[in-house]
């Protein structure tokens, strides 16, 4: 979506919108409000509000998988040879 919008960095615009519907799912199962939601990630209310709001420029990918594991959830990332067909590989984010 990102990159038919021209974005130069629409790989990593895409890998954050998909940890943070990841990051939303996990606040919602937790039913934390924003205040202790803030609490448990080590930041204050006005970014969870931007997380849940999908304003996320001022997120690195690192950063909010940072999140994730201070939610008590665990990230793998597994890193296999690309395609022939492609010059660069890609990011891919799946939440269980």
């Amino acid at each position: 979506m990102f990159a038919d919008l021209g974005f130069k960095d629409a790989e990593e615009r895409q890998t954050k919108v998909k940890l943070a519907v990841a990051l939303n799912r996990i606040l919602s199962d937790l039913k934390l409000s924003q205040v202790k939601a803030a609490e448990r990630l080590g930041v204050n209310q006005p970014k969870v509000s931007a997380l849940k709001n999908y304003k996320l420029d001022g997120f690195s990918v690192e950063r909010l998988l940072g999140f994730v594991t201070a939610l008590n959830c665990d990230v793998e990332i597994i890193i296999r040879p690309g395609g022939r067909v492609r010059k660069a590989g890609r990011i891919t984010v799946k939440a269980a």
